[in-house]
């Protein structure tokens, strides 16, 4: 990209977007396509991975398709675009016939700049017809990691875009993705990009895995629902997404929450689809929502001020648990994860991929992929050191996760490890953790304790620790593959060849104490709220009034309150309180065509409080 068209590019991301300078990594994507590069994109989410192809889209000639898998994606970015005075549409199966019919006129007079479409409708002849007939010159496909089989969310229909893009010339095309490895990353590129006549593979930028503003949490799960009701009560009237591992969950948690006076909607794919439109919007459209869903909600959900993600059960692994927790502090203010883990997650994600139909190299690599998640679990060390380790990164502890701020002790546990493998040994490797605890703790309540174990050698051995402890000891073990679950079987634990090296003491193990953070009844300010609280009393007044308008201004539009004006946008205003139109365009967020639509409301009300506080 020459200076001149880098001023340009620079000058309409001021223009439009309002925004000062490139967020990094962004300038070198958007050269790569003005110069007619093809581009591999893997940023984090939050990190601005839209705005690499909506920029070009304004300034290159022709059509730019966009590919989502999500027709929720598709409405939102398209919302957000032409809040932006941008000529934004998508093409998919919610649409009315008038707007389906504005689609095709503005497609026909060029005036169409980004058009959304799902992978199953592009691959429609007629749809590849009109994209031709239409001047489309650059192609976005977004959630990329899709159409790989190594990736963790693989959706067939993806498998054709390849096909599509040669069908459409070979024309420019980016793809983007927040979480892709090395195997993933090449069969991308592979399934996208080969079989070009001509064109050599897409440029690559990877940019860092790390999410700074993103506050990491773990906690052995107790119970759930009340360390989910705890964690959310001390961040009422903020926005956030609990997620759970199955439909009748979201349901009895979203109850229990709304009970607790939240508002708390559900959201799974089983619900009719006019409840989950409905429970969305309201989710886009208020402050302080919690949305209780399956995984079903949240790809490319842009909402940007989601002030924490929750996981009332564990992720699928690594990558999902990173896609996930990236749905909050998309603004760049601080946000906050908590993940509640527990030896009836484990089980339940072993029997799922066991159970899978994938072939046998896809289980292996799932299995490798969730014992790292409970690596995570259940490491003593920063938990974004483990984290970014995992996606090849190396990093220095945070200081701000769980296990930074509040510590965890480390202590040999050889001797509790021989202990319970030893309990395991005796007993046959037939029986579950539940089971084994009682033996190690000298309970016997039990009918087959007292008739079978209780003159075991290793009965009543670990009376010196709790029932919680050992439970926290069995997961320990099974993070460092010292047992399996046998979930072809009965389901006990059996132990592995490097756990009989711990049994025979040729081999040690270090443990931790349970992290101080799980029994701390911790009550953190979180993101926009710490910003509130460093504004001055009549800021924060000025700064609710602004909050007010715009509430008022998205229901009377029915749009999510950030198409409006983002946080970060009504922050800085509260605290800059600009005088005049000119200087709204120095606040982040204010491009021209809000400062057209919104400016002179807004700046009424700074003009008001500026009044009311001289008086």
């Amino acid at each position: 990209m020459t200076s001149s068209s880098l001023d340009a590019a620079e000058s309409t991301l001021h223009r439009v977007f309002g925004f000062e300078r490139f967020r990094a990594g962004q300038a070198e994507i958007v050269q790569a396509l003005l110069e007619g590069e093809d581009v591999l994109a893997v940023m984090p989410t939050g990190s601005g991975k839209s705005l690499c192809y909506q920029l070009p889209a304004i300034l290159r000639d022709g059509l730019t398709v966009v590919v989502s898998p999500l027709i929720a994606l598709m409405r939102d970015q398209v919302r957000q675009l032409q809040g932006f005075g941008v000529n934004a549409a998508s093409l998919n199966s919610a649409n009315d016939e008038t707007e389906n019919q504005r689609v095709y006129r503005d497609l026909r007079d060029g005036s169409l700049r980004l058009l959304y479409v799902a992978p199953e409708r592009l691959v429609r002849s007629d749809t590849v017809a009109l994209l031709k007939r239409s001047g489309a010159s650059l192609l976005a496909i977004d959630e990329a990691h899709c159409v790989s089989q190594w990736g963790h969310d693989f959706r067939p229909e993806y498998l054709a875009l390849g096909q599509i893009r040669a069908e459409l010339g070979g024309i420019t095309t980016i793809a983007l993705t927040a979480t892709a490895d090395a195997p993933t990353r090449a069969d991308i590129v592979q399934k996208l990009f080969s079989g070009q006549e001509g064109k050599g593979g897409p440029r690559t930028f990877i940019r860092s895995f790390d999410r700074p503003n993103l506050h990491l949490m773990m906690q052995p799960k107790a119970s759930a629902k009340k360390q989910i009701g705890d964690f959310i009560g001390a961040r009422r009237g903020m926005s956030g997404i609990v997620y759970c591992s199955s439909r009748k969950r979201t349901e009895d948690l979203a109850a229990g929450l709304n009970a607790m006076g939240h508002t708390a909607l559900a959201y799974h794919a089983g619900m009719e689809q006019r409840q989950r439109d409905a429970n969305q919007d309201t989710f886009l459209r208020e402050d302080g929502v919690v949305m209780v869903a399956t995984v079903a909600f949240g790809m490319g959900i842009d909402k940007p001020d989601v002030r924490y993600v929750c996981h009332a059960d564990m992720p699928r692994n690594v990558e999902a648990y990173y896609q996930e927790i990236g749905r909050a502090g998309r603004d760049g203010l601080p946000a906050e994860t908590l993940t509640l883990y527990g030896l009836d997650d484990m089980r339940l994600r072993r029997l799922q991929i066991e159970e899978g139909e994938a072939s046998d190299e896809r289980k292996r690599i799932e299995r490798q992929r969730f014992n790292a998640l409970i690596a995570l679990c259940e490491s003593p060390r920063c938990r974004r050191q483990t984290l970014l380790a995992y996606f090849g990164e190396s990093s220095e502890p945070c200081g701000h996760c769980d296990l930074c701020q509040d510590g965890v002790a480390r202590f040999d546990g050889t001797t509790e490890a021989q202990k319970a493998l030893s309990a395991m040994m005796r007993t046959g490797q037939r029986y579950g953790t539940e089971h084994l605890v009682q033996i190690l703790l000298g309970n016997n309540t039990d009918a087959i304790l007292r008739s079978e174990h209780d003159r075991l050698p290793t009965f009543g051995v670990g009376k010196d620790r709790d029932a919680n402890s050992w439970r926290s000891i069995f997961r320990q073990l099974y993070g460092a593959g010292l047992i399996e679950l046998d979930i072809a079987g009965h389901g006990g634990w059996f132990i592995t060849d490097a756990g009989r090296l711990v049994l025979r003491g040729q081999s040690k193990v270090e443990m931790r104490l349970e992290s101080l953070s799980a029994k701390r009844d911790r009550s953190r300010r979180s993101g926009s709220s710490m910003a509130e609280a460093a504004l001055q009393p009549s800021d924060q007044r000025l700064l609710s009034a602004l909050k007010d308008l715009r509430r008022q201004l998205a229901t009377e539009l029915q749009q999510p309150a950030y198409v409006i004006f983002s946080d970060r946008t009504l922050l800085e205003l509260a605290a800059k309180r600009p005088t005049s139109l000119y200087r709204l365009t120095d606040i982040h967020g204010i491009g021209q065509a809000k400062l057209e639509r919104f400016g002179q409301a807004f700046l009424d009300v700074v003009l008001a409080h500026e009044d009311n506080r001289a008086a």
